[in-house]
């Protein structure tokens, strides 16, 4: 599954990529990239589309995806979100065009590049601002998805020594996550060494 994922991820950010549109993949499939890996039936990109690129992209990706320009258009002008389908496995990417909210600026400034098996490089978010950014769906979601706050206790449990605790904080902060922060590193803590 995280294969097939990759693969759709790869095609659609090549595409990006030539537009010379900023990306990061985000979601699970960045979480299970740098926590503890689950399966996801879906792909969460972060790309910074403006209104110049739409038909270009559609058009490049109109043959293994359904698309629709319309909800691109909208997706842009509201800074939300639109998806495509990928015909072949049914994969569905969901494309965030960032506001300008500090969180969502400082993700693909701070995007960071990992090397697949097979020796492409795939921008992901990092891993405090993935751990951040669980949080928030975790929170806009009523607290009501362990899935989730799991995620989060992965990330923390693979990278806890390599994380920038500082800028960690801060932007908890400043988004008003520290309070389900603290609470991620609780649950952390009561798992123990290694899990």
């Amino acid at each position: 599954m995280l294969t097939e994922a990759l693969s759709v991820t790869a095609h659609v950010g090549k595409v990006l990529d030539e537009l010379g549109v900023p990306w990061l993949v985000g979601g699970s499939l960045s979480s299970s990239l740098q926590g503890v890996p689950r399966a996801t039936q879906d792909v969460d990109l972060v790309a910074a589309l403006q209104a110049g690129h739409v038909q270009s992209f559609s058009a490049a990706l109109e043959e293994n995806f359904y698309v629709s320009e319309d909800a691109i258009h909208n997706a842009i002008r509201r800074c939300s979100s639109f998806n495509l389908i990928h015909l072949d496995t049914m994969t569905k990417v969901d494309i965030f065009v960032p506001s300008v909210a500090p969180l969502a600026a400082a993700q693909l400034r701070r995007r960071w590049f990992i090397t697949l098996e097979d020796g492409s490089r795939l921008p992901v978010a990092s891993a405090e601002d993935i751990i951040l950014q669980k949080l928030d769906w975790y929170r806009k979601g009523d607290q009501s998805s362990e899935r989730q706050l799991r995620d989060v206790v992965g990330v923390l449990q693979v990278r806890e020594k390599a994380l920038d605790t500082g800028y960690l904080e801060m932007m908890a902060e400043q988004s008003g996550l520290s309070e389900l922060l603290r609470k991620a590193i609780s649950l952390r803590r009561q798992a123990g060494p290694g899990g």
